[in-house]
């Protein structure tokens, strides 16, 4: 969402990928269970025909609208669709992630251990503690650029 543009505008450089987005379109009319509710996705960005998708956000917690745009790519015949949060929180369970997952909407879903689900960032962690501690810059930790474009040599070179 247009919350988390900068870095996602970072990492599809990194990438060399195509950026989109959905914009939250909301009734500023009226509030159902404490907030605006959202009348719409409007999407901005190419078309996604057979593309893979990394739909990324700071945090899941019921996941509604991040399932909302998961069901819209697929409208717009998208590939593979990954959901990835830093705070997966699952506060409403995990029963429509399994649904659109047993549908084929969405291929995985990811979070970082900062939560109780993980994608394992401890040794990130260490990383800066060790630099912090050593008084050494930390910026070679923060810009993953070079080992964004490692990654990607080697998935090339290997098929």
């Amino acid at each position: 969402d247009e919350g988390a543009m900068n870095r996602n505008m970072y990492f599809a450089s990194c990438l060399g990928v195509d950026l989109g987005m959905f914009y939250k379109r909301r009734d500023y009319s009226r509030v159902v269970n404490g907030r605006n509710p959202i009348v719409a996705h409007e999407y901005l960005g190419n078309p996604v025909d057979g593309r893979d998708i990394f739909i990324a956000d700071d945090i899941i917690a019921s996941g509604e609208s991040m399932l909302d745009i998961a069901y819209e790519l697929k409208k717009r015949k998208a590939g593979r669709i990954f959901c990835y949060a830093t705070y997966a929180t699952f506060t409403a369970g995990l029963g429509s992630f399994d649904k659109a997952v047993e549908e084929g909407v969405v291929t995985g879903v990811l979070g970082t251990n900062l939560t109780y689900h993980e994608v394992d960032v401890s040794k990130y962690i260490a990383y800066f503690i060790a630099a912090l501690n050593h008084e050494v810059s930390v910026s070679m930790l923060i810009d993953s650029h070079e080992k964004i474009k490692q990654l990607l040599a080697r998935r090339q070179q290997n098929g």
